[in-house]
């Protein structure tokens, strides 16, 4: 008989070497709120701190390219021609201030899981108590996919609670649950 001889095992491609760890995947279920904790809202800010610099880089440039035109012009370095200038500037730079507010806004800093509910920790450090869990329904709107703007998924959702008081908030994928009825489960 012939002395055993080690034989290939062909893996499969995605299959890792024994000897490197595996971390576990990011799932929308482990990012969920445990029964009591805070979670940040890592992908929704990301999302929108991108999406105000586009808004800053584009304002920006359409500012710039006015400016120029406007001092390329036979009349464009007059005194009435300067101060025009400057108003035009002192409306861009408001709309600069406005539109990376408005942007800034619907993303909250965390979700915070409490015995009966969650609060919504905002932007500017407001605080938005939902409870009683039953009665808060959590809607999904729109998923954004993983991109430019952001590297994990983002959901825009919509909350309601029996208050009458209705919210949108940009969050990253998961961490506010809904079920398909809409109803938030932990």
């Amino acid at each position: 008989m012939s002395e055993p001889r080690a034989v290939r095992i062909p893996r499969a491609a995605g299959t890792p070497p024994p000897h490197v760890v595996r971390t576990p995947m990011r799932t929308p279920e482990s990012t969920a709120l445990s029964a009591e904790g805070r979670r940040s809202n890592l992908a929704g800010t990301q999302r929108v701190v991108r999406l105000s610099a586009v808004y800053l880089i584009v304002l920006a440039a359409l500012y710039t390219a006015f400016s120029l035109y406007s001092r390329s012009s036979p009349a464009g370095s007059t005194a009435g021609a300067q101060a025009a200038l400057l108003e035009f500037g002192l409306v861009a730079l408001a709309l600069a201030v406005a539109g990376t507010l408005l942007t800034l806004t619907p993303a909250p800093r965390a979700i915070e899981a409490i015995p009966e509910g969650f609060v919504v920790v905002g932007r500017w450090g407001q605080r938005t108590e939902w409870s009683p869990l039953d009665q808060v329904i959590v809607r999904l709107v729109r998923r954004y996919p993983p991109g430019l703007l952001s590297e994990e998924a983002v959901d825009s959702v919509e909350v309601s609670g029996g208050r009458g008081r209705r919210r949108s908030y940009l969050v990253q994928e998961g961490l506010l649950p809904e079920t398909p009825l809409g109803r938030t489960t932990w």
